[in-house]
């Protein structure tokens, strides 16, 4: 009981956090979440609300990693399993079987896409004082992949931008 109590104070912060970071209007801030232990950061201006992964619905004759719908506030938002997109995670998560620490981010209504992704665990918002930029690997990356980073603690961040994301024909193409 005290893990969901603690789970929910987190998640209280965090929106608190987020929602004081959008309205200061930060150089270069970022919500930083882990897929299949990858760590990931988004920049929050893309991002949107963090709601706990419930209440799913699958979708039948789907790619893999894309999860079904779910309301969310009152809006039908399609769920990308974003490490099985990525290609982090092989098999098809079931609906039933998320962990308690799994969220859906929903992307910014700006973005223009009534999508969410399901991220394995929140880890926190990032500024550009905590980060440095590593150098670019070389060879082609999606689009929406931006820059590597790496904190501190030496935790490596590669950068998603949901925008350029929700503009991608493979992730708009959830059909088989």
């Amino acid at each position: 009981m005290a893990k969901r109590e603690a789970l929910r104070e987190l998640q209280s912060r965090l929106a608190e956090r987020l929602q004081a970071a959008l309205t200061e209007v930060p150089a270069a801030s970022w919500l930083a979440v882990e897929c299949a232990g990858q760590g990931l950061i988004f920049p929050l201006q893309g991002a949107g609300e963090i709601f706990t992964a419930a209440g799913l619905l699958p979708v039948a004759h789907t790619r893999p990693w894309f999860l079904g719908v779910a309301n969310l506030r009152g809006g039908l938002h399609g769920v990308v399993d974003l490490a099985a997109f990525l290609g982090l995670r092989t098999h098809r998560l079931a609906v039933d079987a998320l962990g308690d620490q799994s969220r859906l981010l929903a992307f910014n209504p700006t973005v223009g896409s009534h999508c969410a992704v399901l991220v394995d665990r929140l880890s926190g918002l990032r500024g550009a004082g905590q980060l440095t930029r590593l150098p670019d690997a070389p060879g082609a990356r999606p689009v929406f992949a931006g820059g590597i980073y790496r904190d501190g603690g030496g935790q490596v961040w590669q950068e998603i931008d949901l925008a350029a994301l929700a503009r991608q024909e493979q992730f708009l193409g959830i059909g088989v």
